[in-house]
Parts: structure tokens; C-alpha cells; sequence
């Protein structure tokens, strides 16, 4: 929930302003977080209903009409909504999608009235200050108050208006600073009127309303990070084959709803896809104007630049420019006048105008492959002050006037590290290691802090590259994506946000949270990302339901974080010992029930749905928890059969069944997907997910291999000779806490500990707030965890850590560790990623942390009394993540 203010409450319970202070961060107790989670999501709960709104905020969506307060519908009939006819292309495309929004809701779509003077009674008023001949005159007769609004980057206000023309007795205004803050305070008015950003990509349907009305008052919000968007990646054969058989391609068709989803999660920035042979501003040339029209900024990915795709290179060839050596040491004036060809085609939109972009400059090898560190460190910078002086004598402006981004992607960051520097107006865009940990940002003292193109981060939901692909379903914890992008912007990486969301389909979930996430970080606290699932629910399938399709997905979420689905086989988890009539499942075996367990909750919210929200259910809830709990039971079964057959015991046979059945219930999911609302999304669960033999993807999905010692036992005999024991064996000379069973928690330095939920394996703690200098053990930061020995000698403690990179390009992130008063150890957990085979233990730790979703560092205490200890772990470093504690006397 953002920060109190005087202006008002939008549908997913942000409160809206002109401001947004910092928020003081609240006790991080368990006990304390899960009241005021609870507390919370009742309350956003309720906001995220229009007909639940309290309507004693300003310009609140209110089921029934109070004084002053303005019908939206009325009998089913929406007001007019009105836009100047010279007004920006954008303004148009949101009013148009305002008007069908306000028909989704009441029946009728809402008129478009040419002139006021064809209205009698209230309407809808959009427009951007000082380009509004109808807005600047409200203003200019003291009706509007547009104070402070001209200049702000993509900011809005919506106000209610009395009498702003004859015959028109009330009217809803919408201002914006500029054409994208008119499209935002439209689109924001579309969901608080209960439709749904992914009203179109996931079938979210809208509930009807006779009667709408809005409070009088005014609201107003902006966005504090100035580029917000997402990446098309890694797109075959999922979304590209889905969009080639419903739309005919990738081509404007498709992108018209790409477009309207960005900025309905109010983004406004896009890396389109792009794996050969696709190229966005070549394959439709109304790509690039739809884009603009409707006001998204486009870009291109962090290897393509000069708004150049990859493949264009390879087109063409008869020209004599492109599909030569991509290499400036021996083909320099090819690369030149195929990037002067990119930014020409930017600047074509007629009037001396170009088409909105930002421009990536830098090179890296064709086929986004890296270039020889020697040769990339003399030749970058000379590369980017040769594209920035095509920019200059193509836009006819100074170099600095045009937006551009250098991605510090996998071994760029390497060429930054090592010196290499580009002129302060080009945005520095981090990376993280393509598996959610950021591997640098902005350093205090060592970076500059006012550059003038700032910091950005680039993260990624989804990516194809070692130690394996992961593209099947959604993996992220929005827990995890908080931590990591919180501390990105208290570390001052504020100016682009871009996630590879892969198809967009599945990522759905964590995409809203990012993008909500973007608009306000400092509004994300840890209690807002603690409602924020059940606000989530409540906006997308009401009310009633939303605490539990929020436990739900928050669950989800830790079981599918455990290792990526592409990661997991038989082997995978450990089976309990021995094979005897009652068999021990072990770790993997509780697993898998708590994979059914979930399943049934899932069972039993369906079964309470109304059937046009059955559609988006399956999507969004539904099929990826019955998806991933079945891979589990494939694979459980298949280690039962690889055990049970190591002995030629019959009982492998009833798991060899197992296999068959689950491998078709697998196909059957996928099946169920694309025939779910007419065959709509056919084709975008196409992704191979399945036996995996090297980081690459497999050519086709295959069954795990299986044997039998007869193939004659009926299947109802075997399974009546299956049985589990549900007792679960316990090791008494190891004590585990969870880091969130702290004893005592004490803060330093204007640091505190704070328990995040649902990060990790659970709910974990972490030093708020984040990206401040190091502590030291003098600064007493520290929790205390009190266990009792049961008898002398050493004692090894292991801090089970999330994974995370030292963002400070230091030698690894440092933690503290003692017993009682004792002298504290230091502890370091110094993770490496690497492109390819790992050459050093740091990147073989990288590599094993980012399959497992965890890092364990230990120290060992000798001469421990047996009795009452206090185990002390210290803050030192920031990113720390800490999941829980092992005590193993020895």
C-alpha cells in the first residue's frame, strides 16, 4: 500500500499523490507481519471492488450515487467521453479503449461527442495540459487547478469538475503532463472501474454494473522510474507459433494488444521479439507506427542497437552493407551505414518528427555472442562516439537530446568494471545473472550518483542459457523480485526497469507485480508486498475468494522457486532408505504431497468460481499448479521405478504406470490450455519441458525412461501392494531454525531486520533498508537464535542464504557468525555467474545456487559446553537473504 497522502486510493489500494515520501518500515516479527498482512489484505481487499469502495475518497468508484458525486453509468448507459479531435494519437487510442472499458462494465460502450456542445449532462474529459484547447480553458477560468502538473515526466490528474460548459452539469477531467500521463490517468480509471489490464491476454472477465458513480474530489499520481517495460525473448515455438497461426505473424495485429497491455500495467517501454528471422521495424512497417500512435517508447534489445534487429543484418545482403563480418576492426563502414539506416528510418515519421525510441548503442558479437575482451575495451568506446555522432547528424540535435542505453550485459559489465566509460547522458543499464540476482549497481564513491542518463536495471523471468534453459512456466517469486529490485532503487537504479518476460503467457503474475512495482518503488514496502497477492486476487476474481487464491499463489510461488522445472528429473530429490513393504518417500516424497495438497485447494476455489471466471482461472492459478505438482509425480515415479527395478521388485512395475499416466496428463494439460475460451491461446504452452540432457532445450518432449520385471500384474493388484509410511525421521544432532524465529532482533545504524514472506524456501529476513554501507559487528546489528546443546564439543553452523551477488563488484557478500559472547567469524558467500563451464569455485557455487534457489555457508565452533547457546548472526554486507539455520554438534 504507498504512502498516505491527501489525494486518493487507486483499485489496487495505492494511495495516490503528487509526492511519494519515503515510508518508515514496519517491526519484522512473523507474528506481527502475518497480522498485518491479514489486517491489510482485508482492507485492499475490499478496494479492489468497485462496489465495495470506501466513498468518502477523492474521485472513488462508488456503486451508489452520493451528493457531488458524478454517474459514470447510469441504467447501464456510460457518460460520453470526450477528446479534443487535434489531440495526440495516444490520447485517442486510451479514450477509445475508456469507452469500450465503460461498455464492458455496463452494457453499452460509451459515446464520442465531437464537440461539448453535442452533450447534455455529465462526460469524461481527456486531454494534456497546454495541448487541450478545452482543458487550458477550464484552467484559464479557475476550474481546474493544474498546478505543478506542466513538466512532470508522464503524471496525471483526474478531477471532478463542476459546470465546465453549458448543459453540462458535472464532468470527470483528465489532464495529463504529456500524452502518456493523459494514457495513464485513462487506463487508471479503467481498472478502478473493475477491467482488468489482462482483461484480453488472460480472459479476465468484468463484472457488470447498472450503476457507476464517482466521488468529487481530485487524484493524481506519476511514475518514479522513468522507463518501465518488458522483453519478447526466447519466443519459439511458444509465442511465436501461437501469433503466426491467430494473427498471421508477428506483425502489427498482435502488437496492437502487446501495446495496450503495456500501458494498461502503465509501462511504457518494449524490446519486441526478436529471434531470427523476426525484425520489428522491417517485418511491418506498422509496427513502429502503431507504437508510437499509441504512445509506447520502442526499443531494442541489449545487443541490437541503433534500433537495428539482429537479423537485419542478415537481410538484404544484395545491397552491399548488411551480412558481412559484424566485426568494426574490418567492416566499420558497412556497420556505420546500416546503424545510420536504423536511426534514418527512426527519424521518418514526417515533420522533422521521429517515432519515440531509445536507442541502445554499444556492440556485442553477432548472435549475441561476446566479443574478445581485448579487442571489445580499445573498441567500444570509439564504437559508441561513432553511433552517437550518426545520432547527432541523422536527428540534426545534440547527441545528449536523444535518448540512449548501454547494456552492461554478462561480460560488458566486465569492459565497465575495467574502465570503459560512455558520456554521462547514456543510460548505464545493469543486468542480473538471467536467473534474478542483479550482479551490479550504482557504487557510492566510486560511481557517479547525478549522472544525467542515470541507472536501470535489466532482470529476467526467463531465460535460455546455462547451466539450462527455463522457459516452461512461471519460477518467480515476486518476494524475490522485490528484495532484488528494492535494493536497486535505494541503489540509485531508477531510470530504466526492463524484464525478459520470455512469451509474456505465463509470467502474467509476476509481470503486474513489476510493473506495479515500477511505477512507485519506494511505495513497495514490505507490507505492501505482503498484500499485494491478495489485492492481485481480489482485482482479478473478486473479493470473496481473494485470500485464498492468494495463499495459493504465494505457495506456488515457494514450491516452483525450489529448482526450475527444467532442472528436475528423477534424481533430483532424495527418496527415504531402504526398500521394504512400507516404503519412505523422503524429501522428495513430502514434496510431492505438498504439491497434492495444494491441488486440492485449487480443486476446491474452482469449484466456489463463477463460470466465466473459469477460463482466466486456469491460466493465471489452475494450470500451473497442476502443470508443475504433475512433473513432480512424474518424477517421483520415475525414481521408484529406477529404485524398485535395482532389486527387480515388482512394485517398480505400478510406478512404470505412474509414469505413463502422468506423462499424459502432462499432454492433456497442455491440450486443456489451448482449447480453453475457442482455442484462443493454441500453441503458447508449446515449450518442450522435459528431459533435459544439456543446458539446451530437447527437440522434442520425451517420456522418463522406465522398466518393467513383468508387464502381467494387473495395475489395481500392484497398487495394492504400494504403501508409504507418513512418519517423518528425525536427526537429533541437528537443530534447524527458521531465520524468521528469531529470539531477538537488534537494528543499527537506522538499519532493522525485517521478515519478507513467501521469499525463498519461506519467509526469510533481510537488513531494511536496503543498499546501505557496511556494518561492523561493533554496530551490534545482529539476531539472536537460542538452542541448547545436548552435550560438549564442536558445533558446526550452517546460514542457509537466498542467493545474491555482491552488487559492489567486491569480493562477495559478508555475514557474521558467533556463539554467545565469542568472537565473531566472518563468513563470506562470494558467487561468481559464468556464461559457461564454471573454472573457478566461485562459479561452480554460482552454478549450484542458481539450480538449488539456495547458498549455505558454515563455520565450525570448538569446545562448546553442553546447555543454553545464543547463536549471533551479524550484519556486515547488505543483500544478505537469510532463509534459515543449522546447528550440528559433531
Amino acid at each position: 500500500m504507498r504512502p498516505v497522502a491527501n489525494i486518493g486510493v487507486n483499485e489496487r489500494g495505492n494511495v495516490l499523490q503528487l509526492e511519494s515520501p519515503t515510508c518508515p518500515v514496519g517491526p519484522g516479527l512473523p507474528s506481527v507481519a502475518r497480522a498485518v498482512r491479514v489486517a491489510m489484505v482485508t482492507f485492499l481487499s475490499l478496494l479492489a471492488v468497485p462496489a465495495a469502495l470506501a466513498c468518502d475518497m477523492p474521485v472513488s468508484v462508488c456503486a451508489g450515487e452520493r451528493p457531488g458525486s458524478l454517474p459514470l453509468i447510469r441504467a447501464g448507459q456510460a457518460v460520453p467521453v470526450y477528446v479534443d479531435a487535434g489531440a495526440d494519437p495516444a490520447v485517442k487510442h486510451a479514450a477509445g479503449s475508456l469507452r469500450a472499458d465503460l461498455g464492458r462494465v455496463g452494457g453499452n460502450a460509451a459515446a464520442a461527442p465531437a464537440t461539448l456542445a453535442d452533450v447534455k449532462g455529465p462526460l469524461v474529459i481527456i486531454g494534456v495540459l497546454g495541448a487541450s484547447p478545452v482543458i487550458d480553458a477550464l484552467v484559464r477560468d479557475g476550474k481546474l487547478d493544474a498546478d505543478g502538473l506542466a513538466g512532470q515526466w508522464e503524471g496525471f490528474r483526474q478531477v471532478v469538475v463542476d459546470k465546465p460548459a453549458p448543459g453540462i452539469p458535472r464532468a470527470l477531467v483528465i489532464v495529463g503532463s504529456d500524452r502518456r500521463g493523459a494514457v495513464y490517468g485513462t487506463y487508471d480509471l479503467s481498472e478502478r472501474i473493475g477491467v482488468s489490464p489482462w482483461v484480453w491476454w488472460a480472459d479476465v472477465p468484468v463484472t457488470r454494473r447498472a450503476e457507476l458513480y464517482l466521488m468529487a474530489g481530485a487524484r493524481a499520481d506519476r511514475p518514479q522510474v522513468r522507463y518501465r517495460g518488458f522483453f519478447i525473448n526466447d519466443e519459439e515455438p511458444a509465442f511465436g507459433g501461437w501469433a503466426r497461426a491467430r494473427f498471421g505473424g508477428i506483425n502489427a495485429d498482435l502488437y496492437g494488444h502487446v501495446f495496450e497491455l503495456l500501458l494498461r500495467l502503465k509501462g511504457n517501454y518494449l524490446w519486441p521479439a526478436m529471434w531470427a528471422p523476426k525484425a520489428f521495424n522491417d517485418d511491418d512497417p506498422r509496427n513502429m507506427a502503431l507504437a508510437d500512435e499509441m504512445g509506447v517508447v520502442m526499443g531494442t534489445s541489449h545487443h541490437e542497437p541503433m534500433t537495428r534487429a539482429q537479423h537485419e543484418w542478415h537481410r538484404n545482403k544484395d545491397k552491399g552493407v548488411t551480412g558481412g563480418r559484424w566485426d568494426y576492426t574490418a567492416n566499420a563502414d558497412n556497420l556505420r551505414a546500416f546503424w545510420r539506416g536504423g536511426i534514418e528510418r527512426m527519424m521518418s515519421k514526417g515533420g522533422g518528427g521521429s517515432y519515440e525510441s531509445l536507442i541502445t548503442v554499444g556492440m556485442r558479437g553477432d548472435g549475441d555472442e561476446p566479443m574478445a575482451e581485448e579487442t571489445a575495451t580499445r573498441l567500444l568506446e570509439t564504437i559508441v562516439a561513432d553511433q552517437r555522432r550518426i545520432i547527432a547528424d541523422v536527428t540534426g540535435k545534440p547527441p545528449e537530446q536523444t535518448p540512449q542505453v548501454w547494456a552492461l550485459y554478462k561480460e560488458v559489465q566486465d569492459y565497465y568494471d575495467h574502465g570503459m566509460r560512455v558520456p554521462d547522458d547514456v543510460t548505464l543499464l545493469f543486468a542480473d545473472d538471467n536467473w534474478g540476482q542483479i550482479r551490479r549497481l550504482p557504487v557510492a564513491g566510486r560511481d557517479p550518483v547525478d549522472r544525467a542518463g542515470g541507472y536501470g536495471v535489466y532482470y529476467h523471468f526467463d531465460y535460455v542459457g546455462g547451466p539450462r534453459n527455463y522457459k516452461w512456466l512461471n519460477t518467480n517469486q515476486i518476494a524475490k523480485v522485490w528484495q532484488q529490485m528494492d535494493l536497486a532503487y535505494q541503489s540509485g537504479a531508477r531510470n530504466i526497469w526492463i524484464v525478459n518476460v520470455g512469451d509474456i503467457k505465463p509470467m502474467e503474475y509476476p509481470l503486474d507485480f513489476f510493473l506495479d512495482m515500477a511505477w512507485n518503488p519506494a511505495a513497495m514496502t514490505r507490507d505492501a508486498l505482503a498484500a499485494w497477492p491478495a489485492q492481485w486476487a481480489a482485482q482479478t476474481f473478486g473479493a470473496d475468494v481473494a485470500q485464498d487464491i492468494a495463499e495459493i499463489v504465494e505457495t506456488y510461488g515457494t514450491y516452483a522457486s525450489r529448482r526450475k522445472p527444467e532442472l528436475i528429473d528423477q534424481d533430483s530429490f532424495p527418496l527415504g532408505e531402504g526398500m521394504g513393504p512400507v516404503l519412505d518417500g523422503g524429501p522428495f516424497g513430502q514434496m510431492v504431497e505438498e504439491w497434492r495438497v495444494l491441488v486440492a485447494r485449487v480443486n476446491q476455489i474452482k469449484a466456489r468460481l463463477r463460470p466465466d471466471q473459469q477460463d482466466a482461472y486456469f491460466q493465471l492459478v489452475e494450470h500451473p499448479v497442476l502443470a508443475l505438482s504433475n512433473l513432480y509425480e512424474i518424477y517421483y515415479a520415475a525414481a521408484w521405478n529406477k529404485r524398485l527395478m535395482s532389486r527387480n521388485d515388482p512394485r517398480a512395475d505400478y510406478f512404470a504406470i505412474e509414469v505413463e499416466r502422468t506423462f499424459k496428463r502432462d499432454a492433456d494439460l497442455t491440450a486443456q490450455y489451448h482449447a480453453i475460451n475457442g482455442g484462443k491461446w493454441n500453441g503458447m504452452m508449446n515449450q518442450i519441458h522435459m528431459s533435459y540432457v544439456t543446458w539446451q532445450t530437447p527437440t522434442k518432449q520425451s517420456m522418463p525412461s522406465i522398466s518393467r520385471v513383468s508387464a502381467d500384474t494387473p495395475a489395481d493388484r500392484l497398487a495394492a501392494q504400494i504403501k508409504f509410511t507418513h512418519e517423518r525421521k528425525t536427526d537429533h544432532a541437528l537443530i534447524t531454525r527458521s531465520a524468521s524465529r528469531f529470539d531477538k532482533a537488534v537494528g543499527a545504524k537506522g538499519l532493522s531486520w525485517q521478515v519478507v514472506p513467501h521469499l525463498g524456501r519461506g519467509d526469510a529476513v533481510v537488513a531494511l533498508p536496503q543498499g546501505r554501507p557496511a556494518t561492523a559487528p561493533a554496530d551490534g546489528m545482529r539476531l539472536d537464535y537460542g538452542v541448547t546443546l545436548a552435550k560438549d564439543g564442536p558445533v558446526d553452523v550452517a546460514l542457509h542464504l537466498s542467493p545474491t551477488l555482491d552488487t559492489r563488484g567486491g569480493q562477495g557478500i559478508r555475514i557474521g557468525l558467533s556463539i554467545d559472547d565469542g568472537p565473531v567469524q566472518t563468513l563470506v558467500s562470494h558467487l561468481i555467474p559464468t556464461p559457461g563451464a564454471a573454472t573457478t569455485p566461485e562459479q561452480a557455487a554460482w552454478v549450484e545456487a542458481v539450480k538449488n534457489n539456495g547458498h549455505t555457508v558454515t563455520a565450525r565452533f570448538e569446545g562448546l559446553k553442553a546447555g543454553h547457546r545464543t547463536v549471533r548472526v551479524w550484519r556486515i554486507d547488505d543483500n544478505v537473504v537469510l532463509e534459515s539455520l543449522t546447528i550440528r554438534q559433531r
